[in-house]
């Protein structure tokens, strides 16, 4: 996977250009230049562009983008296979996601342009912008005409909350960008008030995860999932992914995780990046350890195996359970719990219904409570491992298949795990040979 490559980018074969200390020399493309006609020709007037802004990282803020600062931010697009920068995101002043116009994209090519950025450019535009036509996005074109750049080099990022009455202008907007050359991209998927089934209409070339989301979901679990499930959506609808705002080794290892190849961050490139110091290749640290093996052989959580449980006040009679499994053959188990939801005891089925079967079974038992002829309950952690649940089903050798009853962090019955799931789930722990 890999982001288009303008013809001219430089290779490793080709010095890059360095400025020299001092004074910024004149740019090919200054901001102000002036075409005066000539009965000859035309000539270009330069004035020199002005000096490069200092790299200001609070463009990783998990709260980015809410607040941009003026000075033009340049943050490479690293490929985390490679360490390459394979295209640059460029934010000037005036862009923000509830704009309604083009300023902040036009000034991003500009500042592209003074900076001598031969890499794929992201520009982030307003989804207003794009829904509200062609007019309003004749200032982009004329930009990129007068500074040189294909649209195909070029990767707009729809940002901002489209407004549902909108929706059929946006996706116009977008096939007739898409008409012109330029990829697609949304940003601040995961947070963002984007419908997920306007990716599939729209078809996306990126996909940018929010930067909240990246720093959130490495330590939160649900967040973590809600990063996977956005992960295999974008893949679905055939988008690259892209993990903004990496700031620590545990995130990288987390956005590898979820199995994104682009990402950005300060842990990634320095403070003081600029596509015209011709390093375009950055430092990836190498990835955390998986967990050692030991520690993986234990098998997922009987949270995961979960059954729902069958429970009877601890005070009922040995009648009302017997019309309980009478009434549900599935049934293996009933769980007597007090008025805090405890377990108190554990009824087997088939020894239960033996008993009441045999010779004045029903007679001895039917009115007296059901407790005299119940079990002491097998109690696990909801966050017990399947082996460790093997191993206290296996401590009565008489009870080896008895249900094992599930408690939270208070000791409130949750539900039973089967002890056949926990054998097919420990099979397949057992490595292939």
């Amino acid at each position: 996977m890999s982001l288009p490559s303008p013809s001219a980018a430089p290779s490793a074969a080709i010095p890059q250009h360095v400025p020299a200390p001092g004074p910024a020399p004149a740019t090919p493309f200054p901001a102000d230049t002036v075409l005066e006609h000539d009965p000859a020709n035309f000539v270009r007037r330069y004035t020199p562009a002005a000096s490069p802004q200092p790299y200001d990282q609070r463009a990783y803020a998990p709260g980015f983008p809410a607040e941009r600062p003026a000075a033009p931010l340049f943050l490479p697009v690293v490929d985390l296979d490679t360490g390459g920068a394979v295209a640059v995101e460029v934010i000037a002043g005036g862009a923000s996601p509830a704009a309604t116009d083009v300023a902040g994209t036009v000034n991003g090519v500009l500042a592209a342009a003074r900076e001598e950025a031969l890499l794929p450019l992201v520009l982030p535009i307003p989804a207003a912008a794009v829904a509200g036509g062609s007019a309003g996005l004749a200032p982009l074109h004329e930009a990129m005409r007068m500074r040189g750049r294909r649209p195909r080099e070029v990767i707009l990022a729809i940002e901002g909350d489209p407004v549902p009455a909108e929706r059929t202008a946006l996706l116009s907007g977008i096939d007739g960008l898409r008409a012109v050359g330029y990829l697609i991209a949304f940003a601040g998927l995961g947070t963002a008030a984007l419908p997920l089934d306007l990716l599939a209409d729209a078809s996306p070339y990126v996909v940018a995860l929010s930067a909240d989301l990246v720093a959130r979901g490495p330590r939160d679990p649900r967040r973590g999932a809600l990063a996977e499930s956005l992960v295999r959506l974008a893949r679905g609808v055939g988008a690259h992914v892209l993990a903004p705002g990496v700031r620590d080794e545990t995130q990288l290892a987390a956005v590898r995780g979820w199995g994104i190849r682009l990402a950005q961050g300060p842990l990634l490139a320095p403070s003081d990046w600029r596509p015209s110091h011709g390093y375009n290749r950055v430092h990836v640290p190498l990835p955390v350890p998986e967990a050692t093996a030991s520690t993986a052989a234990l098998g997922p959580r009987v949270q995961e195996l979960l059954l729902p449980a069958v429970t009877l006040p601890a005070e009922s009679t040995a009648e009302e359970v017997v019309a309980v499994l009478s009434a549900e053959p599935s049934i293996t188990s009933v769980v007597l719990v007090d008025e805090y939801q405890r377990p108190q005891g554990s009824i087997d089925r088939s020894r239960f219904l033996l008993f009441m079967a045999g010779a004045y079974g029903h007679a001895l038992h039917a009115k007296k409570p059901a407790g005299r002829l119940a079990d002491t309950a097998k109690i696990v952690a909801k966050t017990t491992p399947v082996i460790a649940a093997m191993q206290v089903a296996g401590r009565d050798n008489a009870r080896v298949y008895d249900d094992l009853v599930v408690v939270d962090e208070v000791g409130r019955c949750m539900g039973v795990v089967r002890v056949g799931d926990l054998l097919r789930h420990a099979a397949d722990l057992r490595p292939a040979r």
